[in-house]
């Protein structure tokens, strides 16, 4: 596989991821509010409809499925450019990908951009300064359920790339 390919894509799939961020979270957007520390939560919902954000309740299992296919989407491409011909290549590049995503999110998007910029503020919030900095809440969600559903879209670019090559 072709290392300059798997930086590039790893520096693309970052920009794409922060869009994404940036596109549904904060301001009176719903589309993440599963994603935020519970204190957080509890205060929005005071000024706001309350939605399902329980991690089995249907819209987050549909929110997360979206979200994943997606991801599997796009590192289909990536992992094909980048040289991937087996299942175990696919796989280990997708599941690589993942866990750079994850950390990414986690040490730039949640621990800095997040904690740190008005934008991301849930309406009625933006007074929460200390439950925005909450670093735990952001490391134990990317280590679990992060790494372990990472495992999903990994396995589904594993068998994608095996099929095409």
């Amino acid at each position: 596989m072709n290392v300059s390919v798997i930086i590039i894509d790893m520096i693309v799939f970052a920009a794409l991821f922060t869009i994404m961020c940036f596109k549904t979270t904060g301001g009176n957007t719903t589309t993440q509010v599963e994603n935020y520390p519970p204190d957080i939560q509890e205060e929005y919902f005071k000024t706001h409809e309350r939605i399902p954000t329980a991690p089995l309740s249907k819209r987050v299992i549909i929110t997360k499925s979206i979200a994943l296919t997606g991801f599997a989407v796009i590192l289909v491409i990536m992992a094909l450019l980048a040289g991937a011909v087996t299942f175990k290549q696919g796989f280990l590049f997708a599941f690589g990908m993942m866990a750079w995503i994850g950390a990414f999110d986690t040490f730039f998007i949640d621990w800095v951009l997040f904690a740190n910029m008005k934008r991301f503020r849930l309406e009625g919030t933006e007074h929460m300064d200390k439950e925005y900095h909450q670093k735990w809440f952001h490391l134990k969600g990317m280590l679990f359920p992060g790494l372990v559903f990472a495992l999903i879209p990994s396995a589904v670019v594993g068998l994608l790339v095996s099929l095409i090559r």
